[in-house]
């Protein structure tokens, strides 16, 4: 059970949490139930009790019971009479009505309020819910309840973030071990061998380093070099062959059970001077954020200082050129865990605890700088545990932008 859910569903008079999804590996889910990989599934969370799953195909009942190990109650298709409803279920609408009818009365949930969440056919959902609530039960968003209480991650939760962490460190090593030792050409391609190194070829190498630690990607990753690490969200080109003298973003962010997130960018060969401007900048910004992150700071304070210290450095900011597309175009950070994009918030809106830095908080610390025209981009992004004192770096990995100043291991 997470940490504060209860609290958070009694603070609603809801008498229990539904969660409907597409795949067990839906962020609002994976609290609930653990290991197990399943391509459908309902949790139902009643009012002081344990969370009970329901899955929909005896081929994973291996798969499901993965979830008691995370203190969830398991309704298998048998216990559940599924084979019945199925023939007597004229769509699927339906079914998923009277199947989470029968889960309420499984789990002794009885009709009335119900926080819902998750990322379920939104169509089929919305009929199913809509039907039920002729038996007399009433459904409300329980998403900002469940992000809330998502926040607080037990140590089983930590300690899994910690492991995504460490390999993510390790594929950055690789990058760097692959850029050190790939050969420029005379028109100042890097090559490998004897072929061109491409943004899909490191990528193949970033993939291979995290199936090895049984992480997966689902998000993708960028590797972004030049024009295309210019644009933030830009994933790279699996084409594009690197150069040197470029910049090259490398972002990843794999999945275990729950995300890590870190950046750093590379340039092989003599680097170009705004190129190594922007990047002292940006360490620079980065060392004021680590240094001001704590228990009790505010992410959007800590936005405003950073974009104060990028203007003084003679950088546009998102305050001070709100439309441009040059500069720190973007937020320093956000929360990590069981979605890439979590609680808490570094924007201007984030009120109250939504935008506070609370101990046991795990977010990134991500300043960037960009220039479209010039062709280059710049972001270093840490991982970090906040807590009272300041902050735990999860990725303390080397900033320099020149590989060959990367150690061959951590």
């Amino acid at each position: 059970m997470l940490p504060q859910l209860q609290e958070r569903l009694d603070a609603l008079d809801a008498r229990a949490l539904l969660v409907v999804a597409g795949t067990s590996r839906d962020p609002d889910l994976l609290p609930f139930v653990g290991a197990a990989r399943l391509t459908k599934a309902v949790v139902v969370v009643p009012q002081g009790k344990a969370p009970h799953l329901v899955y929909f195909t005896p081929m994973e009942r291996d798969e499901a019971a993965k979830a008691k190990a995370v203190g969830c109650r398991v309704l298998s298709p048998e216990r559940l009479d599924l084979a019945r409803w199925i023939r007597e279920c004229s769509t699927m609408e339906d079914l998923l009505a009277t199947v989470l009818g029968q889960a309420f009365l499984h789990a002794g949930v009885a009709p009335g309020r119900v926080a819902l969440a998750g990322r379920g056919a939104a169509g089929h959902v919305h009929h199913a819910c809509t039907a039920l609530g002729g038996d007399g039960w009433s459904f409300f968003s329980g998403h900002e309840a469940l992000a809330g209480a998502r926040r607080f991650k037990d140590e089983v939760a930590l300690t899994e973030m910690r492991r995504v962490a460490e390999a993510t460190g390790a594929a950055f090593y690789h990058v760097a071990r692959v850029l050190r030792q790939a050969a420029v050409d005379p028109t100042g391609g890097l090559v490998r061998g004897a072929a061109p190194l491409t943004v899909g070829c490191l990528k193949g190498e970033i993939a291979a380093v995290f199936a090895t630690a049984d992480l997966e990607q689902p998000e993708g990753n960028i590797v972004a070099p030049a024009e295309e690490g210019a644009v933030p969200h830009n994933q790279g080109t699996l084409e594009r062959p690197l150069r040197a003298g470029e910049s090259i973003v490398v972002d990843l962010f794999p999945r275990g059970r729950l995300f890590a997130d870190c950046t750093r960018t590379f340039c092989v060969g003599v680097v170009p001077p705004p190129l190594r401007a922007a990047h002292r900048a940006t360490l620079g910004a980065l060392r004021l954020a680590s240094d001001k992150a704590r228990a009790g700071a505010r992410g959007w304070d800590l936005n405003q200082d950073v974009c104060a210290f990028l203007e003084a450095a003679g950088y546009p900011t998102h305050r001070s050129h709100p439309e441009s597309l040059t500069g720190f175009v973007h937020g320093l950070g956000h929360g990590v865990g069981f979605d890439l994009h979590d609680a808490p918030g570094f924007r201007e809106g984030d009120q109250g605890e939504a935008g506070e830095l609370l101990a046991g908080d795990v977010v990134t610390l991500e300043p960037g700088l960009y220039d479209s025209d010039a062709g280059w981009g710049v972001r270093l992004e840490d991982l970090v545990l906040v807590t009272e004192a300041g902050i735990e770096n999860w990725t303390p990995l080397p900033y320099a932008l020149d590989p060959h100043e990367w150690p061959a291991t951590a």
